[in-house]
């Protein structure tokens, strides 16, 4: 994948993120991530998931 797309699904989302699908859906059934569902798929918007990464990196990156 050249470029993520804006909304992407559960494996675009995984391989995005770095983390493996089942590390995600550990997140989703957390609430640890935003996401949203259609029909019964779960589909992640990019920039809401780099904002969660930003503030993510800002939370953790005080800590030292």
């Amino acid at each position: 994948m050249n470029e993520a797309r804006e909304v992407m699904n559960l494996r675009e989302a995984s391989d995005y993120l770095g983390v493996s699908p089942d590390a995600l859906y550990k997140y989703l059934a957390e609430g640890r991530i935003p996401a949203f569902k259609l029909g019964n798929r779960w589909k992640f918007k990019k920039s809401r998931l780099d904002a969660w990464m930003e503030q993510q990196s800002v939370t953790t990156g005080n800590e030292g």
